[in-house]
């Protein structure tokens, strides 16, 4: 039984590209296929469907025209330990803009762009390049 399910499905994401796979299949949560929505919308994942067996969902992962995997890295900030919590100002930007750092807010998952431009903070989730 998987207790963190956001770094599972990101850390899920960075493997199967760097071994090529196509697609992978996730337990269904609401929270982690809404993040997985705002990936797709960011250009990190190809498309998000509904799983074949019951309860899940899958996650196309998305590679740019030399065949590498769009995600570079991520880094997981809030973990079940330890919380971390930022308001909307200190909400910086990843790797110069390159980056992106998603942040669970009362308004939904939004990027740190987002989150500044709406004002809203909330539980830092993790970064991706």
């Amino acid at each position: 039984m998987v207790t963190d399910r956001v770094g599972d499905f990101i850390i899920r994401l960075k493997n199967a590209g760097a071994i090529g796979k196509e697609k992978i299949s996730m337990p269904y949560s609401k929270h982690v296929e809404e993040i997985a929505n705002k990936l797709k919308s960011l250009g990190y994942v190809g498309e998000v469907s509904k799983g074949k067996a019951p309860y899940t969902f899958e996650v196309v992962l998305a590679y740019d025209e030399r065949g590498e995997h769009k995600i570079r890295g991520v880094k997981r900030i809030s973990k079940p330990g330890r919380r971390l919590y930022t308001p909307a100002a200190e909400a910086h930007s990843v790797k110069n803009g390159i980056g992106a750092r998603l942040i669970s807010t009362p308004r939904g998952v939004l990027t740190d762009r987002e989150a500044r431009k709406l004002r809203s903070g909330g539980e830092d989730l993790f970064e991706i390049w």
